[in-house]
């Protein structure tokens, strides 16, 4: 029985248990395909012979998708655990060469990657020429995904941040503000409170962004479905809100960092500050505590400043 178990151990390989993985999460198989750079045809024979070699289906083929089956629900979870203890392996052998020699890879969310992406990333490339940095913009979830699979070697989000297994370093600090549209009747105020928010057009975010939901939490009633004046930009971007509250179709709370840009003439808005207490946010790096390349860690800690960013 040992024997027999070990082979099929030995049988397996690294790049199937990817391919298992992969169409675990995508539960398609052309984009399971896709996801790892091989033919659907490649990817599917791959499946089939590990399902002959552990004698069980493992995934159940539906028309339009395809779902783990029950049995091999352990079975998944285990081979992205080995891929990766894999991936350690590698990393750790890449840290003994050079730290700051082989890619880093870096997500950051939608509110913050165009703002300190910019910046960040010349710093980084002064501190660490040779180490080739790949980044991208995406939800917190997906992020948090990513980085628990190894996809991604650190995350930019803002706190809170939970999950086990991860380090998290605050960055920077920034306050909210208010975006009003030139010549606004708010702009004679000098500061604004939350309650105002309700009776204007306000233009929010749309679900899944988690600064939708700290601007939520400064005025529960703004989410009530009787709110007649909230504009939802699902899937949209801060910068999308500007160019809105711009052409005058409302008004959108903006963290500072994102306040000032992208060549608008300063007269087309007014800013306002909230009353007391300010609404913040506080930005974290966020990385697994098993990471082997403290270095490269801190390469990037260095590339933001302390003060966060400005306008």
């Amino acid at each position: 029985m040992q024997e027999s178990s070990t082979k099929y151990i030995d049988a397996m390989t690294l790049t199937e248990l990817r391919y298992l993985v992969a169409l675990a999460r995508e539960r398609h198989f052309g984009h399971a395909a896709q996801a790892c750079n091989v033919s659907q045809p490649t990817l599917s024979a791959a499946i089939k012979k590990l399902e002959e070699q552990l004698g069980m289906p493992l995934f159940e083929r539906r028309p339009r998708e395809v779902v783990v089956t029950p049995q091999a629900e352990p079975i998944v979870t285990q081979a992205q655990r080995v891929l990766e203890q894999a991936d350690l392996l590698s990393q750790m052998a890449m840290s003994q060469r050079d730290q700051l020699g082989s890619p880093l890879r870096v997500g950051a969310i939608f509110t913050v990657a165009p703002y300190l992406f910019p910046s960040m990333v010349p710093r980084v490339r002064q501190a660490a020429p040779d180490m080739p940095l790949f980044i991208e913009e995406n939800y917190t979830h997906v992020l948090r995904r990513k980085l628990e699979h190894g996809e991604l070697d650190a995350i930019i989000v803002a706190l809170p941040f939970s999950g086990g297994g991860l380090v998290r370093a605050r960055m920077y600090d920034e306050s909210f503000s208010v975006l009003l549209p030139k010549d606004h009747a708010w702009s004679k105020q000098e500061k604004i409170a939350p309650e105002q928010l309700l009776n204007e057009t306000l233009l929010l975010l749309g679900e899944g962004h988690c600064f939708r939901d700290q601007v939520l939490e400064l005025c529960p009633a703004i989410d009530s479905q009787t709110q007649k004046n909230l504009v939802q930009i699902e899937g949209g971007s801060l910068e999308t809100l500007r160019h809105m509250v711009a052409g005058g179709l409302g008004v959108t709370v903006l963290p500072n960092s994102a306040l000032y840009q992208h060549g608008y003439d300063k007269d087309t808005f007014t800013v306002r500050p909230f009353e007391e207490p300010v609404p913040s946010r506080t930005i974290a790096l966020v990385w697994r505590d098993s990471f082997p390349r403290p270095k490269a860690i801190e390469v990037l800690r260095q590339a933001v400043p302390k003060e966060g960013l400005s306008g």
